[in-house]
C-alpha cells in the first residue's frame, strides 16, 4: 500500500522520472505473490494503481538506495540490522515519523499496524497512516533532490537518521 500511494503523490508532483519507487518485505512470506485482495480493494476503491509482486529485501541492495522506509519499528530494527555499514543502517526511517500529526508517544508509537490478520475497515485504517505520511516523505525526498549534492550527502537522504525522525541521527552519518 505505501509504495502504491508513494509512488502516486510522487508522480503528482512531477517526480516520477527522478525517483525509483519500490517495496520488499523483511521475510520470504507470500514471496512471488501479489498483493492482499483487500489491499487491492482498498487502494482501487480511493484510486490508487499497483502492480506488487511480494519479495524480500536483501542487503545487497542497500548500495543502491538512497532510503529504506520500514513501516513498523519491528521491521527497522531487522532492516538495520541487515546493513552492511553503519551508513546503510541509517538510511532505514520509519514512515510515520514523517507524519507530523503522529503520536510519538502513543501505544505502537510510530508503527502502521499490520492489517494481515484484520478485515477490511484495518486496511483502511493502515491507508489513512500511509496517506498521512506520504506527503511529509515527499517533501523531504524532493527537498533532497533539489538539494546540491554535497547537502545531500551531509543532511539529506543520503543520510537517513538512525532514530525516528527527519532530522534524528544526522551525527550518525
Amino acid at each position: 500500500m505505501a509504495e502504491s500511494v508513494f509512488r502516486a503523490h510522487a508522480a503528482e508532483a512531477g517526480l516520477d522520472g527522478l525517483l525509483e519507487v519500490d517495496s520488499a518485505g523483511t521475510g520470504p512470506w507470500h514471496e512471488g505473490d501479489g498483493a492482499d485482495r483487500r489491499a487491492i480493494d482498498v487502494l482501487t476503491a480511493h484510486g490508487y494503481e499497483q502492480d506488487h509482486i511480494a519479495r524480500q529485501f536483501r542487503a545487497e541492495w542497500f548500495d543502491r538506495v538512497d532510503l529504506v522506509i520500514a513501516l513498523d519499528s519491528g521491521h527497522m530494527h531487522e532492516l538495520r540490522a541487515l546493513a552492511p555499514t553503519p551508513h546503510d543502517a541509517a538510511k532505514v526511517r520509519l514512515l510515520r515519523s514523517y507524519d507530523p500529526d503522529a503520536d510519538h508517544d502513543a501505544l505502537g508509537g510510530l508503527d502502521v499496524p499490520d492489517p494481515y490478520f484484520g478485515g477490511l475497515d484495518d486496511f483502511e485504517e493502515c491507508l489513512e497512516m500511509v496517506e498521512a505520511a506520504s506527503g511529509g516523505l515527499l517533501d523531504a525526498v524532493a527537498e533532497a533532490i533539489d538539494a546540491p549534492a554535497e547537502a545531500v550527502e551531509s543532511v539529506g537522504v543520503e543520510n537517513a537518521p538512525a532514530a525516528d525522525g527527519p532530522d534524528a541521527g544526522k551525527e550518525s552519518a
